[in-house]
């Protein structure tokens, strides 16, 4: 266990913690003594830091509302007026088995989600690779489900962030559904089809190298979140912002939705 009950992984230079009790987010990495993400702690606003899964949702949902087997359902409106980034990220997650490398969690969707059912994660270190898989399943009934990763790398000095296609947006900041070609940023937009893995380069300090990330994921959907000045998001999802309308995945009673982001080092 890490500072004020955070879990440390540790392979050669590469240094990741994982706080459970904070959403149960990856809450720092470092490589060569560079940090990637954008920190935090328990009083800053959990949206905002370190890199936190998403689940049973991802993103938006619009107005906080969605339609299932005929039947409405109303979400909290953590963005009014919607409905973002599931359930699970501003809650504590239990730590279910830890080693140097490895931490697995698991969290109940709790009483924000009404169709029940959880999830997990395993967070691991491995050389230069920074790997997070995770996981929803539905309980006794069927339910619609996303899963997604929000990691906020500090902003970088350069990044290749190229996509065949983008979903137009709505003023509300919501997707239409249709996709349309890749217009010049800022962005805060998701995307398909990269041509290539997403790849920053992250700035070091005074001694310390700059750091090349690569994201990998088996996710469909890329929202990247470029406007800040101290900041760029990208964020790996199973489907769209409002899935739940655009591309319903639906999870049978038992059903598991699996997906798997790598985070690849390099100095």
């Amino acid at each position: 266990m890490g500072d004020a009950g955070r879990i440390e992984l540790v392979d050669g230079s590469l240094v990741c913690h994982v706080d459970p009790i904070a959403g149960g987010r990856v809450a720092s990495i470092s490589f060569a003594g560079t940090e990637i993400l954008v920190t935090g702690d328990s009083d800053d606003n959990p949206m905002m830091w370190g890199s936190f899964p998403m689940t049973p949702y991802a993103g938006r949902v619009r107005d906080g509302r969605f339609v299932f087997d005929d039947v409405t359902y109303d979400l909290a409106l953590t963005m009014s007026p919607h409905a973002i980034h599931g359930t699970t990220y501003q809650r504590p997650w239990t730590v279910e088995t830890v080693s140097d490398r490895s931490v697995d969690l698991r969290i109940d969707l709790g009483d924000g989600w009404p169709l029940g059912g959880w999830a997990q994660q395993r967070i691991s270190v491995t050389g230069d690779q920074v790997r997070c898989d995770l996981s929803v399943t539905a309980a006794d009934r069927p339910m619609p489900a996303q899963v997604g990763w929000h990691p906020w790398f500090r902003k970088p000095v350069s990044a290749r962030l190229r996509f065949a296609g983008m979903y137009e947006r709505d003023a509300t900041g919501i997707p239409t559904g249709e996709v349309v070609p890749v217009p010049p940023g800022p962005w805060d937009d998701c995307f398909v089809s990269p041509s290539s893995s997403p790849t920053l380069v992250v700035p070091g300090g005074r001694g310390t190298p700059d750091v090349t990330v690569v994201v990998d994921s088996d996710c469909s959907h890329w929202v990247v979140y470029d406007r800040p000045d101290h900041a760029t998001c990208v964020e790996p999802q199973s489907g769209p912002p409002d899935g739940f309308a655009l591309e319903p995945l639906v999870l049978a009673p038992g059903e598991t939705l699996r997906r798997t982001m790598t985070l690849s080092l390099q100095v």
